[in-house]
């Protein structure tokens, strides 16, 4: 298993869980027939406590599509870029879930050991070391190096800044969002341990 369970954010019950039926509004219903329509799936993680104010889980879950399907990096990369996210946060939900797509997409999983771990990974490709040093740069100094934009910049492109910013802050606005929910992660799935602050 990835990581040793749980994590201060898991403890208590759970916050902000499903909207009940007889507090739907029309609102409510049209933002899940939007979503059901867009993923194809019922509302599900952190959309779960984002309903409860509906125009920001459309806004949201728009956005995420971009950012799962459609950015500058390919899911091998966003998907790293993710599990950084997650582990800073020390986020279960997002890691339960994304760790076992990040390993379908072709992340190593010794490089998955590493992030959960709180080390840095030793056998990275130096694509991934790039943008290890800028989304850890990014979450841990609240920006990054001169040496690191450039070498970024040189690799990615504009477009691939812009993108690797906004992944590193999509997935850490779901962080804060399930960890305040106290979102369960995903039965049977790895979870990570709290890191010293």
């Amino acid at each position: 298993m990835l990581g040793a369970v749980t994590s201060i954010h898991a403890h208590g019950p759970e916050r902000l869980g499903p909207v009940p039926t007889h507090r739907l509004t029309e609102e409510h219903r049209t933002a899940m027939d939007a979503f059901t329509q867009t993923r194809r799936t019922e509302i599900f993680g952190p959309f779960v406590p984002l309903l409860w104010s509906p125009e920001v889980m459309v806004r949201i879950g728009a956005l995420g599509e971009y950012l799962r399907h459609r950015s500058a990096f390919p899911p091998r990369l966003s998907e790293f870029m993710i599990l950084i996210a997650a582990r800073h946060w020390t986020q279960q939900y997002e890691w339960s879930f994304h760790c076992p797509i990040a390993i379908q997409a072709g992340v190593d999983r010794a490089v998955i050991e590493a992030l959960a771990g709180g080390r840095r990974p030793e056998s990275m490709s130096e694509d991934q070391e790039i943008l290890y040093d800028f989304c850890t740069e990014l979450v841990q100094t609240t920006g990054v190096s001169d040496p690191t934009y450039a070498r970024t910049l040189a690799t990615f492109g504009e477009k691939g800044v812009i993108d690797a910013i906004t992944i590193t802050g999509y997935y850490t606005l779901l962080a804060m969002v399930l960890n305040t929910a106290r979102t369960p992660p995903e039965p049977g799935a790895p979870t990570l341990a709290p890191l010293p602050r």
